[in-house]
C-alpha cells in the first residue's frame, strides 16, 4: 500500500477515532508519519516550563521516596529494599511485613490483588509475625545465657515453647483460653491393669 501523500510504501497505518462521523484511516510513509505526529506545533514556552517543573518535582519526590525505601531493612534476614529491587527476590517471608507499604503497589500491579488465593504449603510454620517473635525471643534467650542470666533465659524458653505449641506467651491457646489438655487430671476411673485387687 502506498502513502496517501507520496509514492513511497506506507509503513504506518493509523486509525483515528476522534471524528464523530466515524474512524479515519491514514496510510503514511515514515517521513509523512513523522510530520503527522509532530503537527501540533511547538509548545507554548510558559506551559512547557510549567510541565517541565511539575515533572521534575514528581521525579524528585519519587527519588526521595525511593531512597528512603531503599534504606529499609528486614530485621529477620537483613535484606534491604535496594537489594530486593536489584535482585528481584525477597529474603524471607517476613519481608512482606517489613516492606509492606512499598510492596503493596507492586503486588497490586502484578497480581491484581494483595491477598493470596490458592494452595498453601503443608509445612507452613505460622505467620511472619509469629516467626519474627520467635526469632526475637530466641535471640533474647541467647543473650541472657551469654550474660549468665539463667532465670530470664528459662522464662524466655517457656515463652518460646508456648508459642511453638500454638499458645501465646501467656500460656493460652489461640482462642485466649487456658490449654488444660497438657495438665494432669485426677484419675476417677477404675484402677490401672497393673494394680491387682484381691477378693
Amino acid at each position: 500500500m502506498k502513502c496517501q501523500h507520496c509514492e513511497k510504501t506506507a509503513t504506518f497505518h493509523i486509525t483515528e477515532l476522534t471524528d464523530p462521523n466515524g474512524p479515519t484511516i491514514l496510510h503514511l510513509c515514515e517521513e509523512h508519519a513523522r510530520t503527522f505526529f509532530n503537527q501540533d506545533g511547538p509548545p507554548d514556552p510558559a506551559s512547557a516550563l510549567t510541565n517541565m517543573l511539575a515533572k521534575q518535582l514528581k521525579l524528585e519526590k519519587a527519588a526521595d521516596d525511593l531512597a528512603a525505601a531503599d534504606k529499609k531493612q528486614c530485621p529477620m534476614c537483613g535484606i534491604t529494599f535496594a537489594e530486593f529491587r536489584k535482585g528481584g527476590r525477597l529474603g524471607c517471608p517476613y519481608d512482606y511485613v517489613a516492606f509492606e507499604e512499598d510492596l503493596e503497589p507492586l503486588l497490586v500491579n502484578i497480581h491484581g490483588a494483595t491477598s493470596h488465593s490458592g494452595k498453601v504449603p503443608k509445612n507452613l510454620n505460622g505467620s511472619p509475625e509469629r516467626q519474627f517473635r520467635l526469632k526475637q525471643l530466641k535471640d533474647e534467650m541467647r543473650e541472657a545465657i551469654n550474660k549468665e542470666q539463667y532465670e530470664v533465659a528459662g522464662k524466655l524458653r517457656d515463652k518460646i515453647a508456648a508459642i511453638e505449641t500454638g499458645q501465646n506467651e501467656n500460656g493460652q491457646n489461640e482462642n485466649g483460653q487456658s490449654d488444660e489438655s497438657n495438665e494432669e487430671k485426677p484419675n476417677d476411673g477404675p484402677p490401672d491393669d497393673d494394680f491387682q485387687s484381691f477378693s
